[in-house]
């Protein structure tokens, strides 16, 4: 998780996960009189081409978009929402979220999430992006009772707390794949009609499916035991989805994908 500093915005943008400008603890003292417009568009993601997945999200994720795995030294799982920067196919040109698809949480989070303030400490504040224009002084949603915080920042905090699970639980995930040397260099051959060969996309990995075949019978075990089995063959599956995001009209990229981390900062592949 980025550390931030308590005057959110000094804080610079390229330590700053995806979406987020600023970073801001929520007080009652400051924001006494803040509050949240309902949101009526995700127009903020539009020319996102990918955003941080978490294993809780696998089911229902993997019915609409490819899942794969960041590369480097710490990979951790995301949604393809299209396959280059600069461009999604989820979200509309009016900005509103295609009908009937998975909306991850990582989206449906923003602009709030927790934070440490200071470097040394483990503890997480509630924070917020203060340049979000959904949030200002008298908006429909408020965040204060008096100084107690409303049903709508109790609300915020829960789904920010178990977000908060949800990411260790991936990580946990990850290590095992990691551990089992399951990950590989990710690369998916399609063929368009009418060209005589076949356009390469790669720049991600994904789970060796030889390796998973050939796993001994006290490995498989520890991945059926700790539900990672499940999770490993809705991202194989899901991996196919490539090939409908490329029958959109796609070209595919010459070079790696550049992908956000778990947490959101954007790395290049």
């Amino acid at each position: 998780m980025a550390t931030t500093p308590s005057n959110g915005a000094a804080a610079a943008a390229q330590q700053l996960p995806l979406f987020y400008k600023s970073l801001t603890p929520l007080s009652s003292q400051l924001h006494g009189n803040y509050g949240i417009d309902r949101r009526e568009n995700l127009q903020f993601v539009k020319g996102v081409h990918a955003v941080p997945i978490t294993v809780d999200e696998f089911a229902s994720a993997g019915r609409h978009f490819p899942i794969i795995f960041s590369t480097g030294a710490t990979p951790a799982p995301l949604v393809l929402l299209g396959l280059q920067e600069g461009q999604n196919f989820f979200v509309k040109e009016d900005g509103n979220w295609q009908e009937g698809v998975y909306v991850p949480a990582y989206i449906r989070r923003y602009p709030f999430m927790l934070a440490r303030l200071r470097q040394e400490s483990e503890d997480l504040s509630l924070c917020f992006d203060d340049t979000c224009d959904e949030i200002g002084e008298g908006k429909e949603q408020a965040f204060f009772d008096g100084t107690e915080p409303s049903q709508v920042t109790k609300n915020v905090l829960n789904f920010c707390e178990e977000y908060e699970k949800s990411i260790q639980r991936t990580r946990a995930f990850v290590q095992e794949l990691s551990t089992q040397e399951l990950l590989m260099d990710g690369e998916v051959s399609i063929q368009p009609p009418g060209d005589s060969k076949p356009s390469i996309y790669r720049g991600f990995q994904m789970v060796n499916e030889e390796k998973l075949k050939e796993l001994r019978g006290d490995q498989a075990r520890k991945l059926i035991q700790n539900g990672a089995l499940p999770l490993v063959y809705a991202h194989l599956l899901s991996v196919q989805i490539i090939r409908e995001l490329f029958a959109k009209g796609t070209p595919v990229p010459e070079t790696p994908l550049s992908v956000p981390t778990d947490d959101g900062t954007v790395t290049n592949g």
